[in-house]
């Protein structure tokens, strides 16, 4: 199916069906993992809110959760390198186990810096869950990512979560810019 955000047109990528078996998997991963503890769950916004609602869904384990808001896209197709702080954290940190959850990995840029900052508040440990991540547009060195939902292409993508120019959000499929497809 495609659809029209702006003047940009997009084809179905991930299905809704598929981001839930995923999510769910993810879910029991971390329940296994971080049974014997109590993770905090710092959710970066506007992107990942659907995917850590619905992965908090899946967590049966004790568990808190927050938010922080960095951007580094400010409406294009593609990230500007620059990366603004828009909520800071609010919970204390220190000797926590932390589950930081991300939409989208692309170019890795937030993720690091956000990654600095979280080591200064020395926390007990640290993961990272993000519900895609783009390997072929990494720019930056990352720890290994201990739960991905989805590896894909070097391609523009919106929906359950992700916005082109602040709309798509609100889709539950995941939808790629028509004519960015790549070959396997």
């Amino acid at each position: 199916m495609a659809i029209q955000i702006k003047n940009k047109s997009f084809e179905t990528l991930i299905e809704y069906s598929m981001i839930e078996k995923r999510t769910r998997l993810i879910g029991i991963e971390i329940n296994v993992d971080y049974e014997d503890k109590q993770p905090v769950f710092v959710g970066v916004l506007n992107g990942a809110f659907m995917f850590m609602a619905d992965l908090m869904k899946e967590v049966k384990i004790p568990c808190e959760a927050t938010f922080v808001k960095f951007a580094s896209y400010h409406g294009g197709l593609k990230s500007s390198g620059q990366v603004t702080e828009h909520l800071a954290l609010d919970i204390d940190l220190a000797g926590r186990h932390v589950i930081v959850v991300e939409d989208i990995v692309d170019t890795g840029q937030t993720l690091k810096h956000f990654l600095q900052q979280l080591t200064q508040l020395n926390p007990a440990s640290v993961a990272i869950a993000s519900l895609l991540v783009k390997p072929k547009a990494l720019e930056v060195d990352l720890p290994a990512i201990d739960y991905v939902g989805f590896e894909i292409g070097n391609e523009f993508v919106v929906g359950y979560g992700l916005d082109y120019e602040g709309l798509g959000r609100n889709l539950c499929d995941i939808y790629r810019l028509n004519g960015e497809a790549e070959e396997s």
